[in-house]
Parts: C-alpha cells; structure tokens; sequence
C-alpha cells in the first residue's frame, strides 16, 4: 500500500499552485505551501523536526518561502531529549505501581496516545514482574483512531515499518481497551490513559475525582496544556481541587509534566527557519507571552538580514504588498512567428489565474472558454438633400472616402474610412450599416452629425427672389456648424474668453481662432491636427458648384 504521506507532487488549480508536506505531528499531518501569482506562503501546522517512536520527523519544504507561517506553541522553551522524557515517564509509572497505587494519563486521543502506549507496550514486555498490572486505554476515538494506525503502516517511520515484519506494532500486548468506568475493576495497581488531556470532564475527569486524594497515586499529564484547563491547574499543585459535584478534595496524588509533545520547541523552530530564511515570517498558535519572546528572539537571530517577523493577535489581519512581473506568452497563430526584441504584438489578453496569454481573436474559442461574435449596427437618417453634398464634405474630412453603387438596389454607396457603409436608401432617407467597434463606432458618430448638420443647413426653395439673408446670421450658423463638427472629431470643444474655440484632448489644450484658422498649443501634434480639421470644415462648408449637385 503507498504511503498516505508521502506527499511529493504538485497539485495546480486555476494558477494557484499547491504542495504537501509531512508535519511530522500526527498520521497524515501535513504543511501546505501555496504559489499564488509567484508569491510562496508556507502554513507549518502543528509540526515537528523530532522523529518520535511511530511518526516521522517534518520534511523540509525544497524551496524558500516567501511568507512563513508558523506555530509558536513553546516559545523559547526547550524540550528534554527524548531518552530523557521516556526515562523519567516509566520511572514514575513503575514506582506508583510498586507502592501500589494508580496511574492517570490524561491524553489526546490520536498521536501522543498511540506513542505512550508503544512506550508502555515495549516496557512491561521488558518487565515480566509488571504482566499482571493492567494498562487501558479509554477513549472510543483513540480505538477508532487505533484500526487507522494499524493499517496504514507503510505511513510511519522506518522503525515501526522494520517491526511490521514481524508482527504489528500496534497490536498490543499487555493494553486493552476501556469503554466506560462501569466496566472498569478498580480493585488494585493499575495505569490508564483517558481523554480528555486538560482533566475538563469524560472518563479522565471521573477517575481524577476518585484518585486525586490518594497519595499512592500519580497523574502523568504528558503534554501541552491548556490555560484555564484543570491539567493545567494541578501543575502548580495546589492543596485542593474542585471535583465536578462542587465539592473540594485535597490534592494528594503526585502529579508530574512529562511532555511528549509533537509541537517543535525553539531550537526546532530556529533551525527550520534558518535553513528556509523566509524574508516575511507570521507567528500564530501560541500563548501571547511565549510568542513575545519567540519573536524577540528571532529578531535577534536574523538581525543581520532584511528578515519581517510578525505576531498578530487574534483576528488580527495581516497585508503584504508583493512586486512580480508578470508574463504574457503568445499561442497560436500569433506562436507561429519569432516575435523580436521592440515589435509590437497585437491580439486579445487573456488572463486565466494568474496567467496571462495574447492570442488571435479567431484562436480564442480553440485556447479558451470564451467565444467570439460581431454586432452590426444600422441606423437610417433622414436627410432630402443631394447625395453628392454628403459625399463632397466627407472627403473634405476623412482621406478614405470610397464610391461606388450598390449591385442589388443601384443606389450610390460610399465606405468611409474602410469601416462604414453609407447609402442613400432614398429620396429622404440616408443608411449607415458598420461593424460595431471603438473607431467605427466614433466614424459613424460623426458622420451622422455631419448629415444631420447637413440637413438643417439645406435652403428652402422659393419662388420669388427674396433679400439675402443678413451676413452675421450666416456667420453665426457657419459657427455653430464648425464647433459643432469640431465636438464630433476631438470631443471637448469650448468658447475661451476671448472668442477662440478652446479644445482639449488628454489633458492637452489648443486654441482656435475661427476667423483666420491660426491654431496654438504647446502640443505641435494636436496642433496639427486641429488646423487640419478646420481647414477641411471650412473647404466643406463653402457653395457647391451646380455641376457638383
């Protein structure tokens, strides 16, 4: 059977890319470090760089991390060696027992459990004088949690592979199960491991209650305890404790803290970031005095470097601003030519995660999702006057004026600027046909504004001769059409103080005289451009000869 841990492959979801790695804290444990737009974050976990009797020891991840987020549960503390530990925890078992009192190992019901009772297991295997003292363990996840251990064996350290050989570890030979405290014969020496670790209520709770006041008896609490928790609480042995019926009872039992956590403890901690030197280090999961001087110690350690450490409280947020480049690859038709250093590609960015690619807008539906359609527009004007006089003032403005008749109806046409079809549809009717985009779109406004300008400037047709109109009246409609047609080609087209237009395109400003066409601005191009507009403007607003009509 594979490993449940080995966790060496890269699993990649919409440009996030994830990788696994043993935590080394109890089956399956893991550290997860997530890519995201190139920014590495490594989530430690519970962890442990300690191989312990059953489980391996953290893998350290192949890559630095950008950001580091580990735990901080011991702080600065460190923790005995293990030989040590083992030592001292079957040293106080056996004496307990040769005085004839009881052991309470109050203990998480998966990973401590499991190797306190192969530490037990391999003891009394070693002591025949202890076969007739019973050990039990109490807790119906722990025997659940047992069936996973002893199948996935090929998941824990070599030692305990090397023993499978032989027989399987887990299945013990002087440890039975307990299911409840009514099926338990208190009747001599005994040692019993029962959940809860903090002694808060359960089957730990209840046997704490009826031994604490026995001086015969032990509590081995073996590992990380919580404030506020009664296993806590009895570490500083107080004279009494408060039993679960509100009654006190002296605290004569021996208590002894002989932790077997799997959590790593500073010099753990220092070594793992010392060989990954994450630049951005997050402090969580730990008491806020331990963390405190966690990270003043840190500080000190990397203080030669550029090295952030941070300890937020709780629901406290932490923001991190990251600088990357980001790269665009071409694909598909656009792949097929070697693209040289300076030439522009044209084509559609598509970002997909947090990758970006340029392709052809007909390779959109091969590469991508999305799907590609073209929007025709159609409007019809009306407009009663010569065809020839909406040609003529489009050629003064636009260079590609193109005419021809169309073959079906034989109605004059014209293509302007290459992107707008115009037909005289009939006698009081003028159509425009395009496909909509940003500059057919801008071209067809502004040749409806020329048509329409076009229609409220045509004479009314009289039968007697009448006096001319006055000059200032024609001065000033030949104004408004000029500011007018002005509007449609640049946008923002004002009257100055002194008379003159004032145009403004991005932010750059021209000034137009509209008696002698003379244009100024700091900008030459915009300059240019204006007295070229008003030029044609004017040179399409003057009479038509009749031949043009």
């Amino acid at each position: 059977m594979q490993s449940v841990i080995d966790f060496h492959q890269t699993l990649e979801v919409n440009g996030i890319r994830f990788w696994c790695y043993t935590a080394g804290h109890v089956l399956g444990a893991a550290m997860f470090m997530v890519d995201i737009a190139g920014v590495r974050v490594l989530y430690t976990g519970d962890y442990s760089r300690e191989e312990d009797r059953h489980l391996r020891a953290a893998e350290l991840p192949q890559f630095s991390p950008d950001i580091c987020i580990i735990e901080s549960t011991y702080g600065v503390q460190l923790h005995q060696p293990r030989h040590i530990r083992e030592k001292r925890f079957t040293d106080v078992i056996h004496s307990t027992l040769s005085q004839g009192g009881r052991v309470l190992i109050p203990a998480f019901a998966l990973g401590r459990a499991q190797e306190l009772l192969l530490i037990l297991d391999e003891y009394w295997s070693n002591h025949p004088e202890l076969h007739n003292i019973p050990i039990y363990y109490a807790s119906p996840l722990a025997k659940r949690c047992m069936a996973v251990y002893q199948t996935y064996i090929n998941a824990m350290n070599e030692r305990i592979r090397n023993q499978f050989a032989n027989s399987n570890p887990f299945d013990f030979k002087h440890i039975s199960a307990l299911s409840s405290i009514e099926n338990f014969n208190d009747v001599g020496p005994s040692v019993v491991m029962a959940s809860p670790s903090g002694l808060q209520s359960g089957l730990s709770r209840q046997l704490f209650d009826k031994w604490c006041s026995d001086k015969k008896n032990a509590c081995v609490i073996p590992g990380y305890v919580v404030e506020g928790t009664l296993a806590k609480t009895i570490i500083n042995e107080p004279k009494e404790v408060t039993l679960m019926n509100g009654l006190t009872a002296p605290l004569n039992m021996q208590v002894h803290y002989i932790s077997f956590s799997a959590h790593a403890d500073y010099a753990q901690t220092s070594a793992f970031l010392e060989e990954l030197m994450p630049p951005n280090i997050i402090l969580v999961h730990g008491e806020a005095n331990e963390m405190g001087r966690l990270k003043q110690k840190l500080i000190s350690l990397f203080a030669d470097g550029n090295t952030k450490i941070i300890s937020p409280k709780n629901c406290q947020s932490v923001e991190m601003y990251f600088n990357s480049e980001k790269m665009a690859k071409t694909i598909g038709r656009l792949a097929e030519k070697t693209t040289e250093v300076g030439e522009t590609v044209s084509g559609l960015l598509v970002k997909k995660g947090f990758t970006y690619q340029i392709m052809a807008p007909d390779d959109l539906h091969v590469f991508s999702q999305l799907s590609t359609a073209n929007v025709t527009q159609r409007i019809t004007i009306p407009y009663s006057g010569a065809f020839a006089v909406i040609k003529h003032r489009l050629k003064q403005i636009y260079e590609s004026v193109e005419c021809s008749t169309d073959e079906e109806s034989g109605v004059p046409t014209l293509r302007v600027h290459d992107c707008v079809t115009v037909k005289q549809e009939s006698e009081k009717h003028i159509s425009m046909h395009w496909t909509a985009d940003p500059i057919s779109d801008m071209v067809s406004d502004s040749i409806v504004a020329l048509v329409l300008n076009a229609s409220r400037e045509m004479p009314k047709v009289v039968v007697e001769s009448e006096p001319e109109t006055n000059e200032a009246e024609n001065e000033k409609k030949a104004e408004k059409i000029i500011r007018s047609l002005l509007v449609s080609l640049f946008g923002d087209v004002k009257v100055g103080e002194d008379g003159k237009l004032v145009i403004s395109v991005d932010g750059t400003v021209a000034h137009l005289d509209k008696q002698t066409g003379d244009v100024e601005s700091e900008n030459e191009g915009l300059k240019e451009r204006v007295k070229m507009a008003f030029r044609r403007i004017r040179s399409a607003m003057k009479p038509i000869p009749l031949s043009a009509s």
